[in-house]
C-alpha cells in the first residue's frame, strides 16, 4: 500500500477576475475540502502547502499573453519541487489546488523524472493557445495546451524541458459533447477524447481500466489525473467558474476515477476550480469530498 500524502496548491493565478476588484475564491478549495475532514477520510499523511504568489495582474491588457506569468513560472517550479519529492518517494499524492494552472508544476516534476501520461477528467479541455484563439491570458484555460509546448517560452520551456507532456501521452474525459471545435483540433492531434455521451454509452469502469493500462506501454513512467470540478453538472456543482450543462454525475465520476486512483501507473490527483465563494452552505464541497473518498476507496 503507498501512502496517499495530501499536499495543498491554493492558487487562483490562472483565472480571471469574477469580478472587478475582486480576485477567484478557488484558492480557498484546499481549506474547504480540510473542514469536510478529507485529509482523515483519505487516511492519508500530511504534506503540507505551498504557498502562491500574490495574484497582481498588475497593468495586463488583452493581447499581453498570460497574466501573472512570471508568479505561474515561479510557483510551478516551487509546486514541482514538492511534487518531485513525494514521486520519488513511492507516494500517491493528492494536491489540493486551486485553479487548473497547477497543474502545470505537477507536469513539470514529472517531465524532470521521465515520460508521463495526463489522464484530464475536466468539462473542456483547457487548450486554448495563441494558434486557435485571441484571447490567450488566463493560463487555468490553458494549461494543458502550455504543458505540451503551445504558447509563450517563459511557461511551456522551463528547465529547458519542453513539452512537459507529449500529446500521444494525455487523454481527455468528461468533456462536453457540444465543444465540438475543440474536439476537432484535438482529433487531428490525435489526442484521444471521451465525451460525457461516449463515457455513457461505453462504461466509465471499462473505459478508466482500459486507460491505466495503456500506460503500462514500454516507454512509459505512469500518468497523472486532473480533475476539474466542473466535470460534474451544475446541478450538482454549481461552485465553479463556468457551470457548463450536460456533465457527469458523482457516481460516474467515481466509476471513472477509482480504476485510475488504483492502477499501480498512477502517481497522483489534482483537485481544481471548486469555489467555496460560490457555495455558501458548502453542499457542492461536501459532495465533493464524497466523491473523492468514495473514489480511493478501492484504491
Amino acid at each position: 500500500m503507498r501512502n496517499i500524502v495530501v499536499v495543498d496548491a491554493p492558487s487562483n493565478l490562472g483565472l480571471r477576475p469574477p469580478a472587478p476588484g475582486t480576485v477567484p475564491g478557488c484558492h480557498k478549495l484546499a481549506g474547504a475540502l480540510r473542514e469536510q475532514r478529507i485529509v482523515q477520510r483519505l487516511k492519508a499523511v500530511e504534506g503540507g502547502v505551498v504557498v502562491p504568489p500574490r495574484y497582481d495582474r498588475g497593468d495586463w491588457q488583452e493581447g499581453d499573453g498570460v497574466f501573472n506569468a512570471a508568479a505561474l513560472a515561479t510557483y510551478t517550479r516551487k509546486l514541482a519541487d514538492r511534487v518531485e519529492h513525494h514521486v520519488r518517494a513511492g507516494d500517491l499524492l493528492v494536491v489540493l489546488g486551486g485553479d487548473c494552472s497547477v497543474q502545470l508544476g505537477a507536469s513539470l516534476a514529472l517531465r524532470r523524472l521521465g515520460r508521463y501520461g495526463l489522464v484530464a477528467v475536466d468539462a473542456s479541455p483547457d487548450f486554448r493557445h495563441p494558434g486557435n484563439s485571441d484571447r490567450v491570458g488566463a493560463a487555468g484555460g490553458e494549461e494543458v495546451a502550455l504543458a505540451t509546448g503551445r504558447g509563450q517560452e517563459d511557461l511551456t520551456d522551463l528547465e529547458g524541458l519542453r513539452p512537459y507532456l507529449r500529446d500521444e501521452d494525455v487523454r481527455f474525459f468528461g468533456i462536453r459533447d457540444y465543444f465540438e471545435d475543440e474536439r476537432a483540433e484535438l482529433a487531428a492531434l490525435k489526442i484521444p477524447v471521451v465525451t460525457v455521451g461516449d463515457l455513457r454509452e461505453w462504461g466509465a469502469d471499462a473505459l478508466a481500466r482500459a486507460t491505466a493500462q495503456s500506460y503500462a506501454a514500454p516507454g512509459l513512467d505512469g500518468f497523472w489525473v486532473h480533475l476539474d470540478a466542473d466535470v460534474l453538472d451544475p446541478s450538482v456543482m454549481p461552485a465553479v467558474d463556468s457551470p457548463d450543462p450536460g456533465g457527469l454525475e458523482p457516481d460516474e465520476l467515481t466509476a471513472l476515477l477509482r480504476p485510475l486512483l488504483a492502477a499501480p501507473q498512477c502517481v497522483g490527483l489534482t483537485v481544481t476550480i471548486y469555489d467555496p465563494d460560490l457555495d455558501p452552505d458548502a453542499t457542492a464541497g461536501a459532495l465533493l469530498a464524497d466523491t473523492l473518498v468514495s473514489a480511493f476507496a478501492q484504491s
